[in-house]
């Protein structure tokens, strides 16, 4: 086996049997071409007892409470023993061929670090919900393509950072880089993955060919909460004191500053302006802390021409939206 397929869960009975159906369809008669290991968030709806007894195949792995996206899936990659690892929301269905098609691409390039699938939405199969992240100048990280026509992104190309919702990595690079960053919780932790990986000189990539349905915001809610938004600018905070080093951040200052600017403004218009300054607040707290200091990237003379490459991409992501 090449592939571990590392699934978080959280109450997810609505959605976790759909998920692990698909997986069973990649095999087919044929005997299990990947492993699949569950790690359960303290769920209380049943979910890890109906995984136990449809799918006798599945590992379970069981939390007393809930730790935390970043901590199910770092226990997870630990456990795996395979050279991939496979990273796959609860919310999700997987396209037949998906698995094997995200291991040919990484076999045949040694400088991935990951590889984001297509994902699309389940809702509407041919509206694209992401194609691998961008992060800009100004702070803000986004899907590529997300509410746009699939049909307008069937070429593989080099994106910022993965979507860790669906994503393959590659497990040895992972142990070199250092895994999720569990300071983050969630929002933003799989931004600063492919940050890491970037400054090591590590490439992130998209396969389109590999195909992922997402139903979205199954374990927080809708698009816009306050818990998404309280973790959202916190980590936006952290991310950029944990990997911009000094000179990088001058150079992004007045970016910075507009781009936190804009958003204020636009979540005034939701009615969640308090709630995300008082995150950003949260944010500048954490940076503050011995554990944050412990985690951020010790700036290396070696990786300065890789932080020339990434700091040209954040100029130019600014004006590209899809």
């Amino acid at each position: 086996m090449k592939t571990t397929v590392i699934i978080p869960n959280y109450n997810g009975i609505d959605y976790l049997e759909n998920c692990l159906r698909s997986l069973e369809g990649c095999f087919g008669d044929k005997p299990p071409a990947f492993e699949v290991c569950i790690i359960d968030n303290g769920s209380e709806d049943g979910s890890p007892e109906m995984a136990e007894r449809l799918f006798p195949w599945v590992r379970l792995i069981r939390f007393p409470e809930n730790r935390g996206f970043c901590a199910a899936v770092n226990e997870g990659i630990t456990r795996a023993e395979t050279p991939y690892v496979f990273l796959l929301n609860n919310d999700t269905t997987v396209d037949p061929g998906c698995i094997r098609r995200l291991e040919r691409r990484m076999d045949n390039d040694s400088r991935l670090f990951s590889v984001a699938v297509k994902m699309l939405s389940m809702r509407q199969p041919d509206i694209l919900d992401g194609a691998g992240d961008r992060y800009n100048a100004l702070g803000w990280a986004f899907a590529i393509g997300k509410g746009r026509p699939s049909a307008d992104y069937n070429t593989p190309m080099p994106v910022f950072s993965a979507c860790a919702g669906a994503a393959l990595y590659r497990k040895a690079y992972l142990e070199k880089t250092g895994l999720l960053d569990e300071l983050h919780f969630a929002y933003l932790e799989d931004v600063d993955l492919g940050y890491r990986a970037r400054i090591a000189g590590y490439r992130n990539s998209y396969e389109p060919t590999a195909k992922v349905y997402h139903a979205g915001s199954a374990s927080t809610g809708s698009r816009y909460n306050p818990f998404k938004i309280t973790h959202s600018s916190r980590n936006s905070i952290y991310l950029i004191y944990k990997n911009m080093p000094f000179f990088q951040l001058l150079l992004n200052l007045p970016f910075l500053a507009a781009g936190f600017f804009i958003k204020t403004l636009f979540f005034c218009t939701k009615g969640y302006a308090g709630v995300y300054l008082k995150g950003l607040g949260k944010g500048f707290k954490l940076c503050l802390t011995p554990e944050a200091r412990q985690r951020k990237v010790r700036f290396k003379p070696a990786n300065f021409g890789h932080y020339i490459t990434i700091q040209l991409e954040l100029w130019i992501n600014i004006f590209r939206r899809r």
